[in-house]
């Protein structure tokens, strides 16, 4: 798998979600590892996990999820001979808790759930350990009943403290007039009281510690020292016997070693499954049919980042043809739909629910590989062009069954013509290995080859002709137009400016013609000469398919235009009318606002037949009303009549471009 591509389709967005729902460490390391599987039966099992979790939380239930604070870090030093202190521990018997009410709520879910429900059964709540804790350790301290030596020790603390407190309630009344304050306090673990600088010596006793300003001395009392030494040998035995059980303690742990590392990789992949099926219902995101074939079918589908006020998407690939070429205009919505295709086989791959309505099927892919976007890079130095050619290189090299490979702007970045040849043996060549392949192009020549080459379909984005805006709608079947100059209306630019880029493009599309027709005569001839070459059989078999093609389709074969049909011209975006219909070469002469231009038939689209459009629909409907000028006529039918000296009909046929 290409992961600069899964850059392009914005993959890591995507994943960058997975991550932010989880709540563990171990749950967010498996969210950062996630990558598109290509085996079925992983991804069916993925899909199949993030279902249940997504109809879980469906539900209204609050799966008992643990951020496991602590357990990393705690398990990470298990067999290395630390002791943990009653914290580290407590923690662990919290947790140890939290596996216990997963195993509860799993088992309770297990209709709803059944294939994760199952994994709990696998997590151990490790009953002993954990009341073994519960017994020894409470509110992060350890309790009396930790063992009988700890519970001797204490009872002997607490008489010698009982004692000291006495000693020191006598010492306050025995020396209040040398006390700042009558209050007992502590200072390095021993109870002293405040005296006076001044009157230190009415106080014997050790001084401890002193004020700030060194006005009050902190003073145990002589008669309170013996006690207190007393206590401080019974807490060195508290402290000895302390380690002595956590030494126990944390030694028992480490005997549930494999239990616990168990629970953990439980308890994170639950972390991990939910949040992908937290995500998938932050857009809406439904299981769709996983095919074992290499085919994408989305109905109503939508971009997980665009919301849900994006225009729904209807597309296939893989079914009736093996590459889709996609036109229109641009900001139409082109591009969003190839990254929604190879963004939707990501996803599924990883087992993520997408965005679309029943009906829609998917299957698993080797390689996704996508041009989106122009790649220049000032680092590798790499110009748009380059960056192209270095995607198509490993799309030819993945280029197979199980290859989606998504193209934006074909034969863009170079010179057109070479860029077009270059693009159709490109797609040749992909075709020919089997490969489904989308792409996005503005050339006629790309249109062209889809519509005549088996295993291709054409589609355009939807453009509203009136308002001038796109509607971001895929129409399977048909090459869209640019709609450039109708854009470029609707933006302002100078009308004088428009209709001299219409006379240039009318006066390129006639050269271009001219120039084709006298090519192809050109290399039918070259053909008769050459036969044996490489160019001549390639052209000789596709004129001899285009001949079985009409032969055996005949209905297929384009009504020819008659004078006097209404025809919409592509070039223009505009509406003419057929005065002279095509010629050997293909050439239609049009009038348009009383101007007559010409265009191959192939730039030419029947409007509204003759027999519909006028008057009568027979053959004698007089059609010089159309075409001839008034004065024309009256001359004509003059003529007609009688010889008139110095009388001609003047036609502007001779200055069509």
């Amino acid at each position: 798998m290409n992961e600069a591509s899964w850059r392009r389709l914005e993959f890591d967005k995507v994943k960058a979600g997975v991550v932010s729902y989880t709540i563990s460490p171990a749950g967010r390391l498996l969210a950062e590892r996630l990558v598109p599987s290509t085996k079925q039966r992983q991804v069916e099992a993925w899909l199949q996990e993030t279902y249940e979790a997504a109809e879980l939380l469906g539900s209204g239930a609050s799966i008992p999820l643990s951020a496991m604070d602590g357990i990393d870090s705690f398990l990470s030093l298990l067999g290395k001979g630390r002791i943990y202190n009653e914290q580290e521990l407590e923690q662990l018997s919290v947790w140890l808790t939290s596996v216990v009410q997963m195993k509860k709520y799993m088992f309770s879910k297990r209709e709803i759930a059944p294939t994760i429900s199952a994994y709990a059964e696998s997590m151990y709540d490790c009953p002993v350990l954990r009341d073994e804790l519960k017994r020894c350790i409470r509110y992060g301290q350890l309790t009396d009943q930790a063992s009988p030596d700890l519970a001797y020790i204490r009872r002997h603390i607490y008489a010698a403290e009982d004692k000291i407190q006495k000693k020191m309630e006598n010492a306050l009344h025995k020396y209040r007039t040398a006390l700042q304050e009558p209050v007992i306090s502590k200072r390095h673990d021993r109870f002293v009281i405040a005296v006076k600088r001044e009157h230190r010596k009415q106080v014997p006793g050790t001084v401890w510690d002193e004020s700030a300003s060194g006005q009050t001395l902190f003073v145990e009392p002589l008669d309170a020292s013996e006690l207190q030494v007393e206590l401080q040998q019974w807490k060195a035995d508290e402290e000895r016997e302390r380690t002595v059980i956590l030494s126990r303690l944390s030694e028992y742990t480490e005997s549930f070693s494999f239990e616990l590392f168990r629970n953990v990789e439980a308890m994170a992949s639950f972390d991990f499954i939910t949040a992908r099926a937290k995500l998938s219902r932050s857009y809406n995101g439904k299981k769709i049919e996983l095919s074992d074939q290499p085919v994408v079918r989305l109905v109503g589908a939508r971009h997980p980042l665009l919301g849900q006020h994006s225009v729904p998407l209807h597309v296939e690939l893989g079914y009736k043809w093996k590459q889709l070429i996609i036109t229109g205009p641009n900001t139409g919505g082109k591009t969003v739909t190839l990254k929604t295709i190879g963004l939707f086989v990501l996803m599924v791959q990883s087992g993520l629910l997408v965005p679309a309505e029943q009906g829609s099927e998917i299957g698993v892919f080797q390689h996704v590989i996508a041009d989106v976007g122009d790649g220049q890079s000032l680092e590798q130095s790499l110009s748009t062009f380059s960056s192209h050619i270095t995607v198509l290189k490993d799309m030819l090299q993945a280029a197979g069954p199980r290859a989606l490979l998504l193209l934006d702007e074909l034969a863009a970045g170079t010179d057109p013509s070479e860029g077009i040849a270059l693009s159709i043996a490109l797609l040749e060549q992909l075709l020919k290995k089997g490969a489904l392949a989308g792409a996005t192009t503005h050339f006629n020549e790309i249109k062209a080859f889809a519509a005549r080459t088996p295993g291709c379909q054409n589609g355009k984005m939807a453009f509203d002709a009136e308002t001038l805006k796109p509607l971001y709608r895929l129409e399977m079947g048909e090459a869209g137009e640019s709609h450039a100059f109708a854009i470029a209306r609707r933006f302002g630019l100078p009308e004088e400016v428009m209709r001299r880029a219409e006379h240039l493009l009318v006066r390129k599309e006639n050269q271009f013609h001219e120039t084709h027709t006298s090519e192809q005569s050109r290399n039918e001839k070259e053909t008769q000469k050459t036969s044996s070459s490489a160019a001549s059989d390639f052209i000789n078999k596709n004129l001899k398919k285009a001949d079985e093609t009409k032969a055996q389709n005949p209905k297929e074969a384009k009504k020819p235009f008659e004078k006097g049909d209404a025809v919409w011209i592509y070039p223009l975006n505009k509406m003419g009318v057929v005065y002279r219909p095509a010629d050997e070469r293909g050439n239609v002469i049009v009038q348009i606002q009383g101007q007559k231009l010409t265009f191959n038939h192939k730039r030419l689209k029947l409007y509204i037949a003759k027999t519909k459009l006028y008057p009568g629909q027979n053959e004698e409907y007089d059609l010089d009303i159309v075409f001839e000028s008034k004065e024309n006529r009256k001359a004509r039918k003059l003529m007609n009549r009688k010889h008139v000296d110095g009388l001609e009909i003047v036609t502007n046929e001779d200055e069509l471009l």
